[in-house]
């Protein structure tokens, strides 16, 4: 769930919180959905890891009324047709091919978002309530649940923008098989002797964007967009405290009449320690491009798609549509 969807803002670095108005707010900010105007959808996939992996995202979204939306998403992330070798020796010692069965591991995230316009001018409020799904073959599997809550406020054509995930902690509890685990305990003498740890919480995290769109000359816009991303843990981030580490993060976007996009941005800025024990900031750099047409839009970034990723650079591809444009 921290990884991001959609190409638009991923060749931006991420920093849409303040600028996110369309059914991709379901990820970005929830507050963002009462700028649509009519039904919409945003399909994306990438490969991670040379293609081991699979990330996929869907999101639907539309308008109660004109103070309100809601939409709908789910991403998963997941490697499939795993060997399964903890039966490939029998019970006689010898080596059997046929024993090897195939499993897959995926992360599945189900996002139910609601956003309403607040009675002060310029204001308007998200929340998003998330299921999150983990499966790791038969061997265990896991449900968990949390909350976020985003706010977003224009005034003078600045947009300000807090993205507020996991404000009440994310929980998950695993249910561990204990007969398939059973087969793999011994496999190595005195160690896998306990179960694992059924529990995991995920802490919350900030994010806070400021953004403004200029126009030039009627056919062509510029957005600059930024972003303070926000952890309370103390991390490599460029500014990092015991009580908060902040990654900032820069993004453009180039338009002409609403068309053809050209988008660029930096961020995961981070200290990184050297081999002689010297410090260099590290950040990653993006770019994208973007094309609009009848209510379809398609975008293209190249970006790491995860901050730790020892993979430079991965190409995502993200549809968007506007249903409205589709009726009779």
């Amino acid at each position: 769930m921290n990884i991001g969807v959609d190409a638009a803002a991923l060749g931006m670095a991420n920093a849409v919180t303040s600028s996110s108005n369309d059914v991709n707010s379901c990820y970005w900010n929830p507050a963002g959905l009462v700028n649509l105007e009519d039904h919409q959808l945003s399909l994306m996939h990438a490969n991670y890891f040379a293609n081991i992996a699979q990330y996929d995202y869907i999101a639907y979204a539309k308008p109660i009324d004109d103070q309100s939306a809601w939409g709908i998403s789910m991403i998963r992330f997941g490697v499939d047709n795993i060997m399964n070798t903890t039966e490939l020796i029998d019970s006689q010692g010898n080596i059997d091919y046929n024993r090897i069965s195939l499993f897959s591991t995926a992360d599945y995230g189900f996002t139910f978002s609601y956003a309403r316009k607040l009675q002060v001018p310029g204001f308007q409020y998200g929340v998003n309530a998330k299921v999150i799904r983990r499966i790791i073959g038969k061997f265990a599997s896991s449900w968990g649940f949390g909350f976020d809550a985003g706010l977003q406020f224009e005034r003078n054509d600045w947009k300000f923008g807090l993205m507020l995930r996991d404000i009440t902690t994310t929980y998950n509890v695993w249910n561990i098989d204990q007969t398939e685990y059973k087969k793999i305990a011994n496999a190595i003498p005195g160690q896998n002797q306990d179960l694992p740890q059924s529990t995991e919480i995920t802490a919350p995290k900030a994010q806070l964007g400021l953004s403004k769109k200029f126009i030039i000359r009627y056919d062509y816009s510029l957005l600059v967009a930024s972003n303070l991303n926000m952890r309370f843990t103390k991390t490599n981030d460029l500014i990092s405290t015991n009580f908060v580490s902040v990654d900032p993060a820069l993004g453009l976007e180039f338009g002409y009449t609403d068309l053809v996009f050209v988008r660029a941005g930096a961020g995961n800025f981070q200290n990184i320690q050297q081999l002689d024990s010297s410090t260099k900031v590290g950040f990653q750099p993006n770019i994208g491009l973007g094309f609009k047409y009848r209510g379809i839009q398609v975008d293209y970034a190249l970006t790491n798609l995860g901050n730790q990723s020892t993979t430079l650079y991965s190409n995502i591809f993200s549809v968007k549509v506007d249903l409205g444009q589709f009726r009779n």
